[in-house]
């Protein structure tokens, strides 16, 4: 098992280390120190970095041999199978995935059974269709050994389906989290590594707790009128129609999570050549989000000198935080497009996806508006809010997206922005417009999505120049 061996191979590599520095110190040092060719305090400091860099070396080995067990043991024989199911489980966030990960993982790939209820209303939300776990025996033989005040955590299941300390004798094992139990018949128990039971177990009750968020937040926007007038509410924040600014053409994309959302967005023109663009998103989700949202917009609106950046990011700052809500602050992205001096002024506040996309002779490239201010709101802000500068020319696109584009993951957990496929999109589509460009990456999201429940709200502006 892999804690068994990696106690042995930490334990050989004490004792290794030990080893070689006694044979350092009996074999290399005296014979320095008697030829005294060189100074005590050298003898001192050749024998010191010597055996430093001896231990350095020795770590490094330990670490990969450390790892290289680990991988053999949980990615290889049986114990894949739970490893496979454990990593699709971290990101799986509706009882539909859940459901599907255990058809294609447990009951295809490991020919376990697999039964899943919820004891405290005595339903049954999910069984492989097999004779072992429809049958009535084996639904009354549970429920009388595995009732609803049943503790939470994680059991050996034995062949008379009762609990089993012994993981040899074992014939599957079962988890307990607030009242659901999860039963998995699977007849080679015994050769999975115990090791790597209890993160399954960590990440079912991970799991657990997302979808009861998730579905609390969707039931209340779904059912509550008050959230749906909210909802109203914070659109009429952003733009209706975007306005019609000379050599600029922008288009827009808003999709909440739930009816209401923390993203925001806004075009704000400034004079005939100068606009000011602004995207953001405020920590969290719910009413104090949208709250925080709205108040944001407006404090933007009302401030007289749209030049000042750091003043809009100082009124900003001092706005969120004198409405004393915990924990809420913004990530921000203000920029003033010049389409005289072909320029684009801006302080991005911890934006992670902010970009320009210019041609160049070999195609278009993508140069990211990084970011130069913390997040506003709930921090300090340093004495001096720092505004960079971009060159602009025609053609050029300006992205500015939620990280709710980035961050969305493929059935394997690969986020979209790491991808070549994103940087290919964005080159692309830079030849269209505005409109065709952000329907080209909303296409993107939601196939690489796999057309499933988002996970995030989705918000994105693009900006073009024109002739």
């Amino acid at each position: 098992m892999y804690k068994t061996k990696h106690r042995v191979v930490s334990l050989a590599a004490d004792f290794l280390i030990i080893a070689l520095i006694i044979c350092l110190t009996i074999c290399i040092i005296p014979p320095v120190v008697k030829d005294k060719a060189y100074s005590p305090f050298f003898t001192w400091v050749t024998s010191t970095v010597l055996i430093i860099s001896v231990l350095f070396v020795l770590k490094k080995l330990r670490v990969s041999i450390d790892t290289n067990l680990k991988n053999k043991m949980l990615l290889s024989g049986e114990t894949a199978l739970l490893s496979r199911f454990l990593e699709r489980l971290k990101f799986c966030y509706s009882y539909d995935e859940f459901y599907q990960i255990i058809g294609e993982i447990l009951e295809v790939e490991g020919d376990c059974s697999v039964l899943y209820i919820d004891r405290k209303k005595n339903y049954v939300l999910y069984n492989s269709p097999d004779r072992l776990t429809c049958t009535k025996n084996t639904m009354l033989t549970l429920q009388l050994n595995f009732d609803a005040d049943w503790k939470d955590g994680f059991y050996f299941l034995g062949g008379n389906y009762g609990v089993v300390r012994d993981q040899r004798k074992a014939r599957g094992f079962f988890m307990v989290n607030k009242g659901k139990h999860l039963y998995v018949f699977c007849r080679y128990t015994r050769l999975f590594d115990d090791s790597v039971f209890a993160p399954v177990y960590d990440e079912y009750c991970n799991f657990m707790k997302r979808t009861f968020t998730i579905n609390n937040l969707a039931d209340i926007a779904s059912l509550s009128q008050e959230w749906q007038q909210l909802a109203n509410t914070q659109r009429s924040f952003l733009p209706a129609v975007m306005p019609q600014i000379d050599k600029l053409e922008i288009a827009a994309y808003f999709r909440p999570l739930i009816n209401v959302s923390g993203d925001y967005y806004s075009v704000l023109p400034i004079s005939k050549t100068k606009t000011l663009l602004m995207l953001g998103d405020v920590s969290g989700k719910g009413l104090a989000a949208a709250l925080v949202m709205g108040l944001v917009i407006n404090t933007i609106k009302i401030l007289e000198d749209k030049d000042d950046l750091p003043g809009m990011i100082r009124a900003v700052d001092k706005a969120i935080k004198g409405m004393h809500l915990q924990d809420k602050y913004t990530v921000l992205f203000l920029g003033i497009v010049d389409t005289l001096n072909m320029t684009i002024r801006y302080v991005n506040a911890s934006m992670s996806d902010p970009v320009i996309i210019t041609k160049a002779a070999d195609g278009y490239r993508v140069k990211p508006l990084t970011s130069n201010c913390s997040v506003v709101g709930i921090i300090d802000l340093p004495d001096t809010i720092e505004v960079s500068e971009q060159r602009l020319f025609r053609g050029d696109v300006i992205l500015m997206a939620s990280d709710g584009v980035s961050e969305v993951m493929d059935d394997n957990g690969v986020e979209l922005g790491n991808t070549q496929l994103y940087q290919d999109t964005l080159t692309t589509s830079a030849e269209k417009s505005p409109k065709e460009f952000v329907d080209d990456v909303v296409h993107l999201v939601l196939s690489y999505n796999g057309n499933k429940k988002l996970h995030d709200d989705v918000t994105m502006m693009v900006a073009k120049i024109v002739r």
